[in-house]
């Protein structure tokens, strides 16, 4: 689908996080009016486990300072909590009305949720309540806007069963209806997306809200036209246990000399996708909103691997920069389906025009290679896993 250029007044919540800044600065650089807002928490997350990126991150006031040099564009920021003060939300939304929202604001991390008691109460109230507080804030000051908000591929869980697009026709002693899909999240943070969902999706039907549910698989990469523009404008790269997603780390314990390490027998399989169709999808999503009322759900992603094709992925590419790579399993820390059926469908945003990018030996090869520049940085003791999902703590 084409997409017809109008400005847009473009709220970004979470707008100094991995996903957020990156698709900030895109929307800038398209000429929209964008403004973010962050309460700078991830930062204090990543300290507080010993995750810090790889490539260090400046201060959001030097991040937009950079971009207004590199590009001669301004994006406002204002600094506040949206779960926890509801009324600095409400006036960012007065100031600024918004038309189009799109909300990364919350704790993105299933193995931080599961580390005890604390952490995993701590994401259901920042997570749910952050996102009910922006459905009132739409309702009261901007109830023509759009919400995008970022959800995930993990609130299906592995069925038995095709994984549709957030909703499934059923017949069931001789009646049909179409209902939302069965969700198997499988741990406290996808828990809190399913909360999501379902209250994203009663605001809609009762409000008349209109809303896209991005359930995204697993993003790779930190590579975007724009944070490629000055090395101030990088985005975060975790490649830890906590923060860190399999590619990153398989990257990082390649780079290191470090085995491969596969959870269990590596069958798991995941929708993948990089980092810039990660920001085509947002934009397609938000240059083609719903109707008034329209509640949508769409499967972000553009590949499916295995967790093992995803190493083997990853010792290939660094056997060809001629790099001694070996892949090792190791007991799962997490409680899931080694061997299931995976057949998600991605149909939505292929039809609006996503144009996906393949995970490649050559991308791979150039995440090696910018990993490897780094490699005196990184914390050889954070990759390895410390979480376990069957000894969560109760303090």
């Amino acid at each position: 689908m084409r997409i017809d250029f109008r400005p847009l007044r473009i709220l970004v919540l979470g707008g100094d996080g991995y996903l957020g800044w990156p698709t900030a600065l895109h929307f800038s650089a398209k000429g929209h009016d964008v403004a973010i807002v962050d309460n700078m928490a991830k930062r204090r997350w990543e300290e507080e486990v010993g995750a810090m990126p790889l490539f260090p991150i400046p201060s959001l006031r030097q991040r937009l300072a950079a971009w207004r040099e590199c590009s001669g564009l301004r994006i406002r920021s204002s600094l506040g909590d949206i779960a926890g003060d509801f009324e600095f939300l409400k006036d960012v939304f007065q100031e600024f009305r918004p038309e189009t929202i799109i909300h990364y604001a919350e704790q993105p991390s299933a193995p931080y949720s599961m580390i005890d008691h604390r952490r995993a109460t701590f994401t259901q109230r920042n997570n749910v309540i952050g996102t009910l507080n922006v459905l009132y804030a739409m309702q009261e000051v901007v109830p023509h806007a759009h919400l995008v908000k970022l959800g995930t591929m993990g609130e299906y869980g592995t069925p038995n069963i095709d994984i549709e697009e957030g909703f499934i026709e059923i017949e069931h002693r001789g009646r049909k209806d179409t209902l939302p899909f069965p969700k198997q999240a499988g741990s406290w943070y996808h828990w809190s997306k399913v909360h999501d969902s379902g209250n994203i999706s009663f605001a809609c039907r009762i409000w008349k809200l209109r809303a896209t549910d991005l359930n995204q698989g697993v993003v790779y990469g930190i590579s975007t036209p724009e944070t490629d523009m000055n090395e101030r404008l990088v985005t975060s790269f975790h490649y830890d246990h906590v923060f860190g997603t399999a590619l990153n780390r398989f990257v990082v314990q390649a780079a290191t000399g470090h085995p491969i390490t596969v959870y269990g027998g590596g069958n798991q399989k995941r929708g993948f996708l990089n980092i810039r169709d990660t920001i085509q999808c947002v934009e397609l999503a938000s240059m083609n909103p719903p109707a008034a009322g329209e509640f949508r759900v769409f499967n972000q992603f553009t590949e499916v691997f295995s967790v093992f094709e995803l190493a083997k992925a990853v010792c290939d590419a660094a056997r060809i920069l001629g790099w001694d790579a070996t892949i090792r399993r190791i007991e799962n820390p997490r409680v899931e389906a080694e061997d299931h059926y995976y057949n998600p469908r991605n149909d939505h945003l292929l039809r609006l025009g996503l144009t996906p990018t393949a995970l490649s030996d050559e991308l791979v090869q150039s995440l090696l290679r910018r990993v490897s520049e780094a490699k005196e940085a990184i914390n050889r003791e954070a990759i390895m896993p410390t979480v376990q999902w069957r000894q969560t703590r109760s303090l």
